[in-house]
């Protein structure tokens, strides 16, 4: 099946995050986890970020009472934060370091049970702000979307939390990564630093173009101009494939995943970034999206079907209302 080329990317650097922690003792973990109050707001944020505001709503307390529960769990490695714009946005930590298994439980156990009705009720009160606040934030911007896609889904974001996961797997570095719609090749060069050899994949040769200016003079890069099946049949394999913000401009979504599947060596990795399901239909005619996005758990089923298992989930929310899942799958 063919893939459309990623969207246009700015000539935006990757942001590192700043506030990383070091591994968190052990009691520093279980003294978050001994809380009613920490324990929901992890489960709230399962599949979300949101900001001190908008975690006041839900829960229906002051922010100086929210923030130092906050701050115990960003010290128990549970939780980490990002800046968009002026505000900050909190979201479930990766888990890793000694205690990584630990985390892993805590988050297990979480996500089996219900959210209170109250819970519900206050993320849906934020939806509905959320929509508000998007519907005024693009209403003057409409006519700049084709020269600013960043207005919704800044790369950096999703960008830094790909390179994220890859960093977090056991074999470094990777024999190959495959990248699917390269657009202007901002990631190659950090995927060089990590892989002896990168395949840059995209169906527009404008593109790849634009990606062999940036990234060309590195060793060890190919550049493919194609489709995902095209490149299947070439015989090519990856240990590393990644797609970002590729399958809503693609006529076959749930197709590339079955093909990026294809291409991984048996425990190989596919890291997808992608909006999550939205009602913006401007999108398509000025930024020229197939789909508005997708349900975290259509990706999951997808997967599921191409002989992928979910490792990873995080979500990154969006100031203007739209939120980046990075979704981090292995061939079983």
């Amino acid at each position: 099946m063919l893939i459309v080329c990623a969207p246009m990317k700015s000539t935006a650097q990757i942001i590192h995050f700043a506030d990383k922690q070091s591994i968190a003792p052990l009691g520093s973990l279980l003294r978050a986890a001994g809380d009613d109050l920490r324990l929901r707001i992890l489960r709230v944020l399962a599949q979300d970020s949101f900001s001190v505001s908008e975690l006041c709503m839900i829960f229906d307390l002051r922010q100086s009472a929210l923030s130092h529960h906050l701050k115990i769990l960003i010290d128990a490695g549970l939780l980490d934060r990002r800046k968009e714009g002026t505000a900050v946005f909190y979201h479930r930590a990766l888990t890793t370091g000694p205690h990584q298994a630990l985390q892993e439980q805590i988050f297990t156990q979480l996500d089996a049970e219900s959210l209170p009705t109250e819970s519900t009720e206050g993320i849906a009160r934020v939806q509905q702000q959320r929509e508000q606040n998007s519907q005024v934030f693009f209403k003057g911007n409409v006519a700049r979307f084709r020269a600013q896609q960043e207005l919704i889904a800044p790369w950096a974001d999703y960008s830094e939390m790909s390179l994220q996961l890859l960093d977090r797997l056991d074999r470094s570095p990777l024999g190959t990564i495959a990248e699917i719609g390269v657009g202007e090749g901002w990631l190659l060069p950090h995927l060089h630093e990590r892989a002896s050899r990168v395949i840059a994949l995209d169906l527009s040769e404008e593109m790849l173009s634009l990606a062999r200016n940036h990234a060309g003079h590195l060793a060890g890069i190919e550049f493919v101009q194609g489709s995902t099946d095209a490149l299947l049949a070439s015989g090519a394999a990856a240990d590393a494939v990644i797609a970002n913000m590729v399958l809503h401009h693609a006529p076959d979504p749930r197709g590339i995943l079955a093909d990026a599947a294809n291409l991984l060596t048996p425990s190989g990795t596919l890291i997808v970034s992608e909006l999550c399901a939205h009602d913006q239909a401007w999108a398509r005619e000025h930024c020229g999206d197939l789909w508005l996005g997708f349900m975290p758990d259509e990706l999951v089923e997808w997967a599921a079907e191409a002989g992928l298992k979910l490792e990873a989930s995080v979500f990154l929310a969006q100031r203007n209302g739209f939120q980046i899942q990075v979704q981090h799958f292995q061939r079983c």
